[in-house]
């Protein structure tokens, strides 16, 4: 009866993924750091695809202005802890998963736990500082990382498997990144497809399928879909992944 179900939930992909490709899905767990536009997106829909458990991590309560583009939260909360109701929005959407979520931010000392007990990560947080911890926690791990990123109309996404591509402090050496954690423009369909591309990415990663973001950067501005893809290079001098080489170049354009 088990089988039957989900045979018929996932009926539909099966035709892509076949049931070697969903198997894997099933046995497969993600960690997603950051459950809001982007990473609740990209949540939700690894969850209907069936991977088998999800660790989620992301703090604090539900406000208003989460709500336009957060598809996880509940208007009807605002005020309440938000990964309660996320854990509760995605058990109804796919019972058959397991969920593990975590009230707290990324951070070196505590998050590492979490990173080494997933195969794949997808880095969806809002400020600097966790995407660094993040990053030095997947490469530490041996992890592979989807990072996954957006500010007002422009999207970028890249796959980091450490050890052999350029890791997040190879483009971007830690120092002071100019950002607004917490007043940056969203559009909610904006958060909403980068978080779609970076679950898709994990999909792909997980069955084998198609060719992922590695040793490359997809960049899109919504506003005319135009894009572009920039090849990256691994800095041998990077602090965080680097191997002690004398070259520090880390970007060259497609």
């Amino acid at each position: 009866m088990v089988q039957l179900l989900e045979d018929s939930r996932y009926g539909r992909q099966l035709k892509l993924l076949g049931v070697e490709g969903q198997n894997r899905l099933k046995q497969a767990t993600v960690m997603v750091a950051g459950i809001g536009g982007l990473g609740g997106t990209a949540a939700m829909y690894l969850t209907a695809a069936g991977v088998g458990k999800l660790i989620l991590a992301h703090e604090g309560v539900i406000h208003l202005p989460d709500m336009n583009r957060q598809v996880l939260m509940d208007s009807g909360r605002i005020g309440e802890e938000r990964m309660e109701t996320a854990l509760q929005h995605l058990h109804r959407i796919n019972p058959e998963t397991q969920l593990e979520g975590h009230a707290h931010r990324i951070t070196e000392e505590s998050s590492g736990p979490w990173v080494e007990a997933a195969d794949i990560v997808i880095d969806a947080r809002y400020d600097f500082p966790e995407r660094y911890a993040l990053n030095r926690l997947c490469v530490r791990h041996g992890r592979p990382m989807i990072e996954a990123a957006m500010y007002a109309y422009e999207v970028s996404l890249m796959t980091i498997d450490p050890g052999r591509t350029a890791c997040l402090e190879c483009l971007y050496p830690e120092g002071g990144q100019p950002w607004e954690p917490l007043g940056f423009p969203v559009l909610g369909a904006t958060s909403g497809l980068i978080g779609c591309m970076a679950a898709l990415e994990v999909v792909k990663w997980i069955t084998k399928a198609g060719n992922l973001f590695t040793d490359r950067m997809y960049r899109m501005n919504v506003l005319d879909m135009s894009s572009y893809t920039v090849a990256v290079k691994r800095n041998t001098r990077c602090p965080c992944c680097g191997t002690g080489g004398d070259t520090d170049e880390s970007v060259a354009y497609l």
